[in-house]
C-alpha cells in the first residue's frame, strides 16, 4: 500500500484496445525509463516503462524476462499514457501471461502476455478515484479503489472472475471518512484491510476468495496497515502513523506479526522513523523491508530479526518515490526508484541477498 497518493484527475474510460507482441530476445529500448515492475518468480518478471515518442510525449514499452533479467524481450505495450499528474503507473503480473496496468484512474488488462489489452470497468467507483492495488486470488480479481467526493473519501473493494472486463463492488467491503486507505495481500491467503481517519480499521481473511472471515485488525488506533502476506506461517504487517509524525518527512512505524491468519497481531520494537512510508514487503518471517522517502532521499529500512533491530540503506538521492517493493522469494527483491518523466529519471533496483545490498537492474 502506498501512503502518499498523487493528485487524481478525471480520465475518460478507455475503449477496447489491442496490441501485437513484438518478440526481440535480448533487446533494449533507446531512452527506456522504467515506471513499474512485477515478478511472478525470481526468474520471471516484467518491467513497464516509457520512452520518448517520435513526435512528442511518452510512449509505453513493456519488457519481459524468464532468466532474472539476463535477457529481455519486448511485449505488446499497454495503451496507457504517462499521466500528466505524475501518478505512479502500476504494472501487476498475476500470472505468466495475465497482466494489469493502471494509471490510478483506469485499468487495462491482458490474458495473453500483451497481444490484446482490454479495459476493466469499475461500476459505482467515483469519477475522481485512485486505484491503489490489484491482485488475483482463487480465480478472482480484487481491486482496491479510493474515491473522492468533496471532503469525503470512500475506499472500496471491487471483485469478479479473473479476466472479467467488469468488476463489481464487493458488498460490505467499504469504509468512509476524511481520509481512507486499505491494502490487499494474497501470499498465503487473501487479506483485506480498510482504514478510516487512523481510527477505524477493518480486516478480513479468505482462503478461496469467496468466503471471508473477520479477524482482529493488525494495527492499533492512530496507525494504518500495510500487509506483507504470510511468510513461513507468520502473518506480517507494518503499522505506520500519519505522514509527518513525529516530524516533517517522517513516520512512526512498527512491524506486527500474527502466528497464523485470523489470530491476534503482536508488535515488535520501533522501526526507524525517517522518511514517509511508501511501500512494505516481507522476504521471510523475520526479514522485512520498508521503502520510505524524505528530504530528497530514498530509504530502505530492513530488519532480519523480526523487527527487533533495523538497518537503513540510502538507495539514491532521486527523492521522487519508491514503488513496487516486492520479494518473490526470501533472497530476491525489486523496487522502482523515481518516475520516467522526473528530472532525475528512474531505475529498477534488485537484491539477491534478501535486501542487504541493492544494484540497478540492466534492462537490455
Amino acid at each position: 500500500m502506498r501512503l502518499i497518493r498523487c493528485a487524481v484527475v478525471v480520465v475518460a474510460v478507455v475503449a477496447l484496445f489491442s496490441s501485437v507482441a513484438q518478440v526481440a530476445s535480448g533487446s533494449s529500448v533507446p531512452g527506456f525509463a522504467p515506471a513499474s515492475t512485477s515478478w511472478t518468480s525470481p526468474q520471471r518478471g516484467f518491467v513497464l516503462g516509457y520512452s520518448r515518442c517520435a513526435g512528442s510525449g511518452w510512449c509505453p514499452r513493456l519488457l519481459g524476462t524468464d532468466d532474472a533479467g539476463v535477457h529481455w524481450r519486448a511485449l505488446g505495450a499497454p495503451p496507457m499514457s504517462l499521466p500528466d499528474n505524475h501518478n505512479h503507473v502500476r504494472l501487476v503480473a498475476a500470472g505468466g501471461t495475465d497482466l494489469y496496468v493502471t494509471d490510478g484512474t483506469d485499468i487495462v488488462a491482458t490474458r495473453d502476455g500483451g497481444r490484446r489489452w482490454f479495459p476493466v470497468q469499475l461500476p459505482g467507483a467515483a469519477a475522481q478515484r485512485y486505484v491503489a492495488k490489484i491482485v488475483e486470488h482463487g480465480g478472482r480479481s480484487f481491486v482496491l479503489v479510493t474515491g473522492h467526493s468533496g471532503d469525503t473519501e470512500t475506499t472500496t473493494v471491487h471483485s469478479g472472475p479473473a479476466g472479467s472486463p467488469v468488476l463489481q463492488p464487493l458488498p460490505g467491503f467499504s469504509v468512509q471518512g476524511g481520509i481512507t486507505y486499505g491494502d490487499l495481500a494474497v501470499r498465503g491467503g487473501l487479506q483485506i484491510v480498510l482504514d478510516a481517519d487512523y481510527r477505524t480499521e477493518f480486516y478480513w481473511t479468505s482462503h478461496d476468495g469467496v468466503r471471508f472471515t473477520t479477524a482482529p485488525a493488525p494495527c492499533p488506533e492512530g496507525s494504518t496497515a500495510s500487509l506483507g502476506g504470510v511468510r513461513d506461517g507468520q502473518v506480517l504487517a507494518l503499522c505506520s502513523s500519519s505522514p509527518g509524525s513525529p516530524q516533517p518527512g517522517s513516520s512512526q512505524r512498527k512491524l506486527y506479526r500474527a502466528p497464523r491468519l485470523g489470530e491476534t497481531f503482536r508488535a515488535t520494537a520501533e522501526a526507524p522513523t525517517v522518511g514517509i512510508t511508501q511501500a512494505f514487503d516481507a522476504a521471510t518471517a523475520d526479514s522485512a523491508t520498508v521503502a520510505a522517502e524524505g528530504g530528497g532521499d530514498g530509504f530502505l529500512h530492513r530488519t532480519t530479526d523480526g523487527g527487533r533491530t533495523w538497518r537503513t540503506t540510502v538507495l539514491s538521492e532521486r527523492g521522487v518515490g519508491l514503488w513496487d517493493l516486492d520479494f518473490p522469494d526470501g533472497a530476491t527483491g525489486v523496487v522502482v526508484d523515481g518516475l520516467p518523466d522526473a528530472e532525475s529519471g528512474s531505475a529498477v533496483y534488485r537484491t539477491t541477498d534478501g535486501g542487504r545490498t541493492w544494484a540497478p537492474l540492466a534492462l537490455a
